[in-house]
């Protein structure tokens, strides 16, 4: 099917027909269409668990657990819908025709979904980004930093709906030029930033010079460790190009993204998860590691924990401690907004006996 044609199609889904035509556009890409020959049953290997399930072309028939079937045909009320939502459980299917289906993921659907609603609330307010034909709360959503993409993997995947609202109205979006100096090491931190569009360089000054630490693009993060921690910032961030950052302010940052991505845990607890496949990850510097580590822990230092990301497997689970629970804090949020399964050591070696350290 060509592209505008697949845009219609979509148009007339539920609760798909809602989005703008940028969104159905960005939702193609996440789309599996699926053809199912006559007499088939598409969902004996292909579960619809997980997904919403559209028929676009043929007929379809449905038995469900408590013993209804129903016809399904494409372009009618039914077919509009998702197959099966708040319905008994699939028994079986079976394609009347040759038929052709759409799958979407669920949980990017519903995000999308709720982002977009929220975004066209009156409650959200139009952001300070000055634009005379409409909030820049509705431009940005359909822009980098709220595509698809970055819902499914940024930290805005793992918010709570009752969250986002107060999100969209507490968040700045501000221009900056190539050159300007967002953050100085040594300084009180006071924003978390997302950056909208255009480049930054990390830097660090050791021995006299400054040492670039990381390069920034469009959809990356940067100043959380300072306001998980309590702490100075640790390094400078400049700008390389023009372009535009979202920030939150620190309390903002803490109450909607900070807590709802951060799972603390008892040591008791942690050590029945670890006995479980869990891996202990010291973010301590490595001299404080080899004096008093968790038996088996592994050692990513804070100023490390990005240089992890891809390296440490997504199969895995982690609890992340350090002296207080602060450092171990900041980098796991830094983990789970990557999408790692990531727990925080509560009160961290403060709370571990003694005798359990190596």
């Amino acid at each position: 099917m060509q592209d505008i044609l697949d845009i219609r199609v979509l148009a007339s889904l539920e609760p798909i027909s809602s989005f703008s035509p940028a969104r159905l556009r960005e939702l193609l890409d996440y789309c599996h269409v699926e053809n199912v020959a006559q007499g088939r049953d598409p969902f004996k290997d292909h579960s619809p668990h997980g997904q919403s399930v559209y028929l676009l072309r043929g007929e379809l028939e449905v038995e469900y657990e408590d013993g209804n079937r129903v016809l399904i045909r494409a372009a009618s009320e039914w077919a509009r819908h998702p197959i099966g939502k708040r319905q008994p459980e699939i028994r079986s299917s079976q394609a009347l025709s040759n038929v052709q289906l759409l799958r979407v993921d669920d949980e990017l659907l519903d995000r999308m979904v709720t982002w977009d609603q929220f975004a066209y609330h009156d409650d959200v307010k139009p952001m300070t980004l000055k634009d005379s034909s409409e909030s820049a709360v509705k431009k940005l959503l359909s822009s980098g930093m709220f595509s698809a993409e970055n819902l499914s993997n940024s930290p805005f995947a793992h918010l709570p709906s009752a969250n986002i609202g107060k999100l969209l109205n507490r968040i700045e979006a501000i221009a900056v030029w190539d050159r300007d100096v967002i953050i100085h090491e040594g300084e009180e931190g006071d924003y978390y930033y997302l950056i909208e569009s255009g480049r930054a360089q990390v830097t660090r000054l050791v021995g006299g010079t400054n040492l670039v630490l990381a390069e920034l693009k469009a959809g990356d993060v940067f100043g959380e460790e300072a306001l998980i921690s309590d702490s100075k910032r640790n390094a400078t961030v400049t700008m390389k190009s023009n372009g535009v950052l979202l920030r939150l302010k620190k309390q903002d940052f803490l109450e909607l993204m900070q807590e709802p991505l951060l799972r603390r845990i008892s040591y008791q607890d942690a050590k029945q998860k670890v006995a479980q496949g869990a891996i202990w990850v010291d973010v301590r510097h490595p001299p404080e590691y080899r004096y008093d580590k968790l038996p088996g822990a592994i050692n990513v230092p804070l100023n490390d924990i990005r240089n992890a990301i891809g390296a440490l497997s997504k199969a895995a689970t982690y609890i992340a401690y350090c002296q207080s629970g602060r450092r171990s804090a900041a980098a796991a949020f830094i983990l789970a907004q990557a999408g790692y399964d990531v727990y925080v050591l509560e009160n961290g070696l403060w709370s571990v006996p003694k005798a359990q350290q190596q």
